[in-house]
């Protein structure tokens, strides 16, 4: 398979390719209002009766074709790395993203510094022996249950950093770390019932009460959760097993190597179970904040690197492998080092919304053409058909609109409506919109999360596609008959 960086530029060609041939153009935006925990609530969002294309003199549709480079700070094929490194902000991909991974990165450098991690784990293998298997189910019930309760997602890279010496440790691989966490919370974003920034957005911008069809979703969780527990398990027995069938063997060769390594008797006193307190802490401290404060990327990064700073001082003091204060700020330095090779991918990533006119309804781009264009084409359909094709449709649109509240703001105003012209409940498009968004992030490179998460892990892209192509089938299966079932069980 190429370097991720090649299929990523690769599609960058595409999309430019693309603006050539389609017009832009843009929507106007309206005020809706929808109830939410008793209480009104307003929100922005797209008119789907006002899509109109930037037209010329003449009258005739404009397009808008990227050239081969765009001076003052426009986007250009060969610019388009560049603007997509510095695109969005704090808040959010690129350059909040990138950030987010260098601070968490830089701190856990700290955290491994001290040599608790690799301690921790030889004691939890021994206290465990014979029982490593519950490791897996239990990790993805977990992160799957944060992704259906606050939407968890960027906090998976984090855990991440910490779980894939463990799994590593047990015989198990890059892959298998990605599974239990990034893939987890994606599963359980995508099937939850109450998730805040994904079904409860949906719901309200559809005119749908907010939490609603729970009796649906719940059980909907528990399946989904159980399918990615059973592939993740038969995987990574096989490679338990049998180290060479991982599809991550050549590429997480170093991280195994350094495992493998035998230790000496570990080490557990005082300043180690100092260090694991801070951890957990940071960990509640970090849940805490998500759901009671929505504390997003600038919040979450902040309190790692206070957990970073703690960690530090212990170390110092209680002489953790001979820690001094210029050995947690090189292992700092070292520790965000890590994340440059991912943090360049989630650059280039971005740079191809770019390249399509960005996400703004307002503002004409290809990418509100597709959107209304894919919106028309689907009213036309019969009512089981349009169904599924709107499940289809968000599945494909999230290539372009990782972020689940984008792209419900984008797309569940011209759903909506068109779920009532074809027949189809607002429950069912709502239901086509969530399984489409967060399921499809387990697989494009376009994902900030997953690229980062692979990227710690030391998976390529590429060999990643060549594992997940099958669970991705077994999901869109599950889907397809889940949005068609309700359809014909009357889910309002």
């Amino acid at each position: 398979m190429p370097d991720t960086l090649v299929i990523i530029f690769f599609v960058a060609l595409l999309a430019a390719a693309l603006t050539y041939f389609v017009p832009i153009g843009s929507f106007q935006t309206e005020v809706i209002y929808y109830m939410a925990d008793g209480v009104e609530k307003t929100r922005t969002v797209v008119n789907p009766d006002s899509f109109e294309y930037q037209l010329d003199s003449q009258g005739q549709p404009i397009k808008a074709p990227v050239p081969l480079f765009e001076g003052g700070g426009g986007v250009g094929l060969l610019n388009f790395a560049f603007e997509g490194l510095t695109s969005g902000s704090k808040w959010g991909s690129a350059i909040g993203v990138i950030m987010f991974m260098l601070v968490i990165g830089g701190s856990f450098g700290v955290v491994m510094a001290t040599g608790t991690i690799d301690n921790g784990i030889l004691r939890l293998i021994d206290k465990t022996r014979g029982n490593e298997m519950l490791f897996i189910p239990s990790l993805f019930t977990l992160f799957s249950l944060g992704g259906a309760v606050f939407g968890m997602g960027e906090e998976a890279i984090a855990f991440a950093i910490i779980i894939c010496p463990l799994m590593l440790r047990l015989g198990y691989d890059g892959i298998t770390t990605v599974m239990v966490t990034y893939v987890a919370t994606q599963v359980g974003f995508a099937s939850s019932w109450m998730n805040p920034f994904g079904v409860a957005i949906a719901q309200g911008i559809a005119g749908v009460p907010v939490l609603s069809g729970t009796e649906v979703r719940l059980p909907m969780w528990v399946g989904f959760t159980l399918l990615g527990i059973l592939f993740t398990m038969r995987y990574a027995s096989r490679i338990r097993r049998e180290p060479t069938e991982s599809f991550s063997y050549h590429t997480d060769a170093p991280m195994r190597a350094e495992q493998a390594k035998t230790l000496p008797d570990s080490r557990f006193n005082i300043g180690d179970w100092l260090v694991l307190l801070t951890i957990a802490v940071t960990i509640g401290w970090v849940v805490w904040g998500v759901v009671v404060h929505a504390w997003f990327i600038p919040e979450i990064a902040s309190q790692f690197f206070t957990m970073g700073l703690v960690v530090g001082v212990v170390g110092v003091v209680c002489r953790l492998n001979g820690m001094t204060v210029n050995t947690v700020a090189r292992s700092f330095k070292q520790g965000a080092a890590t994340m440059i090779e991912p943090a360049v991918l989630v650059g280039c990533a971005s740079g191809i919304l770019l390249l399509l006119g960005g996400g703004k309804a307002t503002e004409p781009s290809v990418l509100n053409t597709v959107l209304n264009t894919a919106g028309q084409g689907i009213g036309q359909l019969p009512d089981v058909l349009s169904a599924w094709f709107m499940y289809l449709f968000q599945s494909v649109f999230n290539f372009f609109v990782t972020s689940g509240t984008g792209q419900a703001a984008l797309t569940m105003p011209l759903m909506a409506p068109l779920a009532d012209l074809v027949g189809v409940s607002r429950q069912v498009a709502v239901l086509a919109f969530q399984l489409g968004d967060g399921l499809t992030n387990i697989l494009v490179p376009t994902s900030a999360s997953l690229m980062a998460t692979l990227g710690v892990c030391r998976v390529d892209w590429g060999d990643w596609l060549r594992f997940i192509w099958r669970f991705m089938l077994a999901l869109m299966l599950c889907s397809s008959a889940m949005v068609i079932g309700c359809h014909y069980g009357g889910f309002v």
